[in-house]
């Protein structure tokens, strides 16, 4: 019995050698991603601003994970992500449906399209799927993911009042255990709906309220993306602040030393 649980021991403490292996390779991978020669210049320069490599292992992604990003946009993520699990999971980029009304989205989804096209090599194994809820919502196989992620997605959707159905897809998507990221714009405590409606702002409270409902148990939240010198109270909400810099000249260099937004960055389960 002694020799037989001494065996135990031994191989619980191979197994835990091995996991920080994976852990340090993977963390050496996202290291050498986020200053890749594949990546823009414009997008490498936001790395301070957005903490990638930090944000992913809070979120828990590891090698051979079947991950979603759901709406990437122009791919500031998609440059890290698709050539981290390349060859070594399962990369699904759920982005916006051709079929939408708003003009934009369709425009950036092609521009999205061109962005994988242009190095297969580094893109070629991106499974590209579309979310649009009420109407196109399957951003992979029920069940069956182990991360999904989501970055500064959330205020869209309160304006276009599809926030529950986009949390439900969410849900929908990931197997038990499996854990949603989100980074977002964060909103003062108490935050009316009508600011969060018009500012780009969201509450931290509002944002653990929606993924509840949708069914997933709060884990934990990070200050990795926070930023203290954001007052939230500018003529043109969030889209004040760099990168969108709307008001151009006016007041520039102000805006410039505030920096990017003052964001939450949660983690939840789905049980």
């Amino acid at each position: 019995m002694l020799i037989k649980h001494k065996s135990v021991i031994y191989a619980g403490i191979l197994s835990l050698f091995s996991s920080m292996a994976t852990l340090a390779d993977d963390n050496a991978r996202l290291r050498e991603l986020i200053v890749g020669e594949h990546r823009s210049p414009a997008n490498v320069t936001r790395n301070d601003a957005r903490h990638p490599v930090e944000t992913l292992e809070f979120f828990g992604l590891k090698s051979g994970q079947t991950v979603i990003e759901i709406l990437p946009s122009g791919g500031w993520y998609t440059e890290i992500l698709a050539p981290f699990l390349k060859g070594n999971g399962i990369f699904y980029a759920a982005h916006f449906s051709p079929n939408s009304h708003l003009a934009y989205q369709p425009r950036n989804l092609e521009a999205f399209e061109a962005l994988l096209a242009s190095r297969p090599d580094i893109y070629g194994e991106t499974i590209l799927t579309r979310l649009y809820p009420p109407t196109e919502t399957a951003i992979a196989p029920p069940d069956s993911a182990d991360l999904a992620m989501t970055f500064r997605n959330v205020h869209n959707w309160i304006m276009a009042g599809t926030q529950s159905e986009h949390f439900a897809a969410f849900y929908e998507a990931l197997k038990s255990g499996g854990i949603l990221g989100v980074v977002e714009h964060r909103a003062p405590a108490g935050s009316s709906m009508e600011f969060m409606s018009t500012t780009g702002y969201v509450t931290q409270d509002y944002v653990i309220e929606l993924a509840e409902a949708a069914g997933f148990e709060f884990v934990a939240s990070s200050e990795i993306n926070a930023n203290p010198l954001d007052t939230k109270d500018y003529p043109e909400g969030v889209w004040t602040l760099p990168p969108t810099s709307r008001l151009g000249e006016v007041d520039r260099d102000k805006y410039l030393a505030i920096g990017e937004s003052d964001r939450m960055t949660l983690k939840f389960r789905k049980p």
